[in-house]
């Protein structure tokens, strides 16, 4: 059986883009702070999260604009939860509204305290688009707060925008090629 370490080695040497030390499936059992939604009326929140769930289905069948009505729905229910603001960023963002999917986060943000699952997810969301803006420091701030939430796809991202770890991931792909076929 292989030792962590191990598969570590093995995970980099098959995927020399991922960090080193990140096996997928060995870290599934991290704590990860959930949301604190107990302090909603349960009617309420029931409510909410339904008209959530029925965004998520119109986004992934492609009705960003139902999407959108359903997460406002979800907000109007429960303006205090974080979720809602999420979600509706996150469609925002697909239907080209960076300023608003920005407001949006922010405001997810503020409503989690900066902690909790959702909390974690904005982060990451924030630093995408921050990415994608070319504004890399903020960008780094927001996936960095991802990492301390527990996001595995936040650390991927810091590492890729790492020029070290970029320059050394091209390097060590570039010897795993020759190893796999040393006659190119």
């Amino acid at each position: 059986m292989a030792t962590p370490n191990d598969q570590a080695v093995l995970q980099t040497i098959f995927n020399p883009t991922t960090p080193f030390g990140d096996v997928p499936g060995l870290d599934d059992n991290e704590d990860q702070v959930q949301d604190d939604d107990q302090d909603f009326d349960s009617d309420l929140l029931a409510n909410a999260k339904e008209l959530e769930q029925q965004g998520v289905l119109a986004a992934e069948s492609g009705d960003i604009t139902r999407a959108i009505e359903k997460f406002s729905l979800a907000i109007q229910t429960l303006p205090e939860r974080a979720s809602g603001y999420n979600n509706r960023a996150q469609a925002l963002r697909l239907q080209g509204d960076t300023a608003g999917a920005l407001q949006d986060l922010n405001r997810a943000l503020d409503l989690s305290g900066e902690m909790g699952q959702t909390a974690c997810q904005a982060f990451v969301q924030r630093g995408l688009i921050y990415r994608l803006q070319e504004q890399d420091e903020a960008a780094r701030k927001d996936f960095t707060r991802g990492v301390q939430l527990g996001s595995n796809f936040a650390k991927h991202q810091l590492v890729l925008m790492n020029p070290y770890a970029a320059l050394c991931n091209r390097m060590l792909t570039s010897m795993i090629l020759k190893l796999r076929n040393p006659d190119v």
